[in-house]
């Protein structure tokens, strides 16, 4: 070593932390580590995340830009640090500085998370200044998305604002050695939010604060009254979910006929009571997400058949808030925690919007007074086989950003499609998905993702320079997106239903090349005008080609065919063995003659839609089974039809060998998969009084081995080794399980959704990236 170099010399430095980082006790994190290592220097956060400036010994400067990457805080996810050299300049301590937001927004906000065990054992703590408080968090925990205002994330920029802290809470948030430095929601009984109640059998203006809010609602709840509670991203629905009269008054209220109902209970050891969980179902219902997990459930728990009627499924949730777990720990019980609404309504976040709307339904309201500035429904996940899939991605993962596999030069807006509404924003090299936002026929929930399509682009300083909505002209997010873009004079483009599916499910994969899309889901229009749903698409990030897709049938009445299964059952029953067949059937299965007959003459009819669904033939086969003829909420039968399936193991099920045709049609240059014989077959078996489970089981093997067995001969001809899983029927996962394992058991790479919903609510996330790809191809 040279004479007069220091063995250790000293270094000044700049690093830009990007990722989720605001929000997450970052900033007292560096502080730490910083001070630890003997550094001085700063720390802000501005509107692209953390800012850090250091000098000091090179090696204790290395060190810090390793633990900021590696060592982060829970509940941060950084995706890069960045350094910069710059010349010592003697500074000296490390400091905290006020936040700027010079710049464009580009800091992901956290998602909401569940109470930390530090906070909640201040809340059982009689000694504690927050015992018994419904709103302790710090900066490990607690809301963030749905109280955010805009970034940089401070406290003038959350619902919080209104709530000055008491000088011990202001201490707290001074102090960077404490957990609650800069807690943007930090309160506690003296100066922040509190809790109310009032019965709904008095006038709301003269309405009187009772002493114990939360006493009086456990009261109601266990004397078997229905309670509106103000949570997190909403309002739930409570009820007794052992009080069968009350579980089945929350449904005549709600005028929610079959649809199943989610439970709260307090802990594992009670979800274990009721569920049988694996590992994956443990792991996902006790994350700091909390979840609702759907699980297998035991016989003779208690839990009102009311609950989730006909199905084998609970779902399950533990508390996630520290007002859940009061309100758990008073009733001692499993609660029914459902969605604050009407059914097929938006949920409930504003007071005077859930006086007005749930006043009706319920007999009391425990209320808070800390705003809600964004609904979020409760995230919803399923444990399948070889993974958790994520069904409905709200709280607890919205709004955390996903990479995309390549890096785009345009900011894209995709606005969803119809059903499952999400929106996505998609810029650089990264996209986020919203909340769930729900069908967008209703009005409460069209102005829903008004608001989403507002706040979600500006939160993360997307100026959409192309917006990328569904082919369907009928979609009022088509429609909103075509005006929209009109006004600004905004690039538009359009992307098919299905190939939005398949992007979704490659960008979950980091996958860029072509894939076989096997696309199974309800109904998607098509690129020729017709109502698509059972498709083979090889696809890409830019593209889509149509290469097969199920036997066509007609619809007859449209969208009547999906409320009433029976009309596709008759439709599918008349090409697998003639319509004289049909209408015995119908006959046989109560339906009326005269209404069997004109349903039959409609099928044959040129007005009638034709498709190639995937889900109306589940519904076919579930009706022909002598499931129900008319169900009350989407996919009902199917689910009952998957249901039955997995009551038997794969080993016994019926065997329908070689009873799926498929060809390939010269003209048409497409395979098609026809399960008409499958039908028949079926059918057969009915009239010889084989069990409907069985049929049901032998339905699922023979379709989903002829499913694989399709797309590898379409993968061969294609000169293409990976096949992607996607739309709303692989959320069946006995069909799932069958196609996977089939096309891995003949050596294909198989991509199935996990983080990203494989339904409806996973297409603005490919339709952003499909946008983006297009930008990033010039």
């Amino acid at each position: 070593m040279s004479a007069g170099v220091p063995a250790n010399p000293l270094t000044r430095a700049r690093f830009r932390v990007s990722g989720t980082v605001q929000g997450v006790g970052f900033r007292p994190f560096v502080y730490r580590v910083a001070t630890a290592l003997g550094l001085a220097g700063h720390v802000l956060n501005d509107s692209s995340g953390v800012l850090v400036e250091v000098e000091g010994p090179a090696d204790q400067v290395a060190a810090l830009q390793r633990v900021l990457l590696e060592d982060a805080p829970p509940l941060a996810r950084v995706t890069a640090v960045d350094a910069e050299r710059l010349s010592p300049a003697g500074l000296r301590g490390f400091r905290i500085v006020e936040s700027h937001d010079a710049g464009t927004a580009d800091a992901p906000v956290s998602v909401d998370t569940t109470t930390c065990p530090e906070c909640l054992a201040e809340v059982d703590d009689p000694s504690d200044r927050r015992y018994g408080y419904a709103f302790t968090n710090c900066t490990n925990c607690g809301p963030r998305y749905t109280i955010v205002l805009g970034v940089p994330y401070d406290r003038p920029a959350t619902t919080m604002a209104g709530f000055t802290m008491c000088s011990r809470c202001q201490a707290e948030y001074d102090d960077p050695a404490d957990r609650r430095f800069h807690a943007q929601p930090n309160a506690c009984p003296a100066c922040g939010p509190q809790l109310s109640w009032r019965t709904t059998h008095e006038d709301p203006s003269d309405a009187t604060l009772e002493a114990s809010p939360l006493a009086a609602a456990v009261a109601a709840i266990l004397d078997g009254c229905i309670v509106a509670m103000k949570g997190l991203g909403g309002y739930h629905l409570v009820a007794d979910a052992t009080n069968t009269a009350a579980v089945a008054e929350l449904r005549r209220r709600k005028a929610r006929d079959d649809k199943p109902f989610a439970i709260m209970v307090p802990s594992l050891d009670a979800a274990e009571a009721l569920c049988d969980l694996d590992a994956p179902a443990i792991e996902a219902l006790t994350s700091i997400r909390r979840p609702i997990v759907l699980a297998q459930r035991r016989a003779g728990t208690g839990v009102a058949d009311a609950v989730a009627p006909g199905l084998p499924e609970l779902g399950l949730m533990l508390p996630y808030t520290p007002l859940h777990h009061l309100l758990m720990r008073g009733t001692a019980r499993p609660l029914v925690m459902t969605s604050g609404n009407l059914s097929d309504e938006p949920i409930a976040h504003d007071d005077v919007d859930a006086n007005a709307r749930l006043g009706p339904l319920v007999d009391g309201l425990l209320q808070h007074d800390r705003p809600i500035h964004i609904r979020s429904d409760d995230s919803v996940v399923r444990a399948q086989p070889h993974r958790v899939q994520v069904l409905r991605r709200s709280r607890g993962y919205a709004p955390e950003p996903m990479r995309l596999p390549f890096r785009s030069s345009h900011a894209v807006l995709g606005v969803g499609a119809e059903l499952k509404s999400t929106i996505s924003v998609a810029r650089a090299d990264w996209v986020v998905a919203s909340h769930h936002i729900g069908d967008l026929e209703h009005l409460a929930t069209y102005r829903s993702f008004l608001q989403a399509v507002e706040h979600l682009p500006r939160l993360y300083g997307v100026e959409p320079r192309l917006v990328v909505h569904d082919m369907h002209p009928e979609y009022l997010s088509t429609k909103w997106a075509i005006d929209w873009a009109a006004q600004r004079d905004v690039p538009l483009l359009a992307v098919q239903h299905h190939h939005a599916h398949v992007a979704a499910c490659m960008i979950e994969h980091g996958r860029t090349a072509p894939v076989l899309g096997i696309a199974y889901d309800g109904l998607g229009y098509g690129a020729d005008g017709s109502m698509w749903g059972g498709e083979l698409l090889i696809a890409d990030l830019a593209t889509s080609r149509r290469v097969g897709h199920l036997r066509p049938v007609r619809m007859p009445g449209g969208t009547a065919a999906i409320r009433e299964p029976w009309r596709m059952g008759a439709v599918w029953a008349a090409a697998a063995k003639g319509r004289d067949a049909a209408e015995r059937g119908c006959d046989e299965r109560g339906v009326d003659a005269v209404k069997a007959a004109a349903v039959l003459d409609l099928a044959e009819h040129r007005l009638s839609p034709v498709t190639t669904s995937a889900g109306r033939l589940f519904d076919a086969v579930a009706t022909l089974l002598g499931g129900r003829q008319v169900v009350t909420y989407e996919a009902q039968a199917a689910i009952e039809l998957e249901a039955l399936a997995r009551s038997v193991p794969r080993s016994r099920a019926t065997r329908y060998e070689g009873c799926v045709a498929f060809d390939y049609c010269e003209p048409e240059g497409r395979w098609t998969i026809d399960p008409a014989p499958l039908i028949a077959a079926m059918l057969d078996d009915v009239d010889d009084g084989v069990g409907r489970h069985l049929i049901s089981a032998g339905f699922h093997e023979a379709f989903g081995a002829a499913t694989a067995e399709a797309a590898a001969a379409v993968a061969a001809a294609e000169h293409v080794a990976t096949i992607a899983l996607t739309g709303g029927v692989f959320q069946n996962s006995r069909l799932t399980e069958i196609v996977e394992d089939g096309l891995a058991t003949m050596g294909f790479e198989v991509l199935v959704h996990a983080a990203v919903p494989p339904n409806d609510g996973g297409i603005s996330v490919g339709q952003a990236a499909i946008g983006a790809f297009t930008a990033a191809l010039g």
